[in-house]
């Protein structure tokens, strides 16, 4: 079994966003599909035609999914963050950064109690992550 989160942007930003997690986190983009190229049963605003109604970031072990909100805004994510554990500190704390820039940290990367690095952010796009690694404290 594979988890995949799914992530929903408003304003037509999922292109921009999938493409910014994929250079940070070291993924690829994988299938993208504009909304334009959904069939005739599925009726799309004239102003939404160039948003996406799926996209995909792969990594060697998962996959980030996501699309525009075709049908109506999105809620701000509650209850749920995105989670991302690099082997590494350095890595992690480098991805923390950059998804920081824009965002608001919630909570500052640094040493804790589990781990050499970990901290909290919503990112410029309304994502918010949990960013750690497997380096001992």
């Amino acid at each position: 079994m594979q988890l995949s989160p799914y992530l929903f942007f408003n304003d037509g930003l999922c292109r921009e966003a999938m493409t910014t997690y994929a250079d940070i986190l070291g993924g690829e983009l994988g299938m993208v599909v504009a909304a334009a190229d959904m069939p005739p049963e599925f009726p799309i605003d004239e102003d939404k035609k160039n948003w996406l109604a799926h996209c995909e970031v792969n990594f060697p072990d998962g996959k980030l999914m996501g699309s525009d909100s075709l049908t109506g805004p999105s809620e701000p994510m509650a209850g749920a963050n995105v989670m991302v554990n690099f082997a590494m500190k350095e890595a992690a704390e480098t991805a923390f950064n950059r998804l920081a820039d824009g965002g608001e940290v919630t909570m500052p990367f640094a040493a804790t109690f589990w781990s050499a690095g970990f901290g909290m952010l919503t990112d410029r796009y309304g994502v918010r992550w949990m960013l750690g690694c497997e380096e001992a404290p």
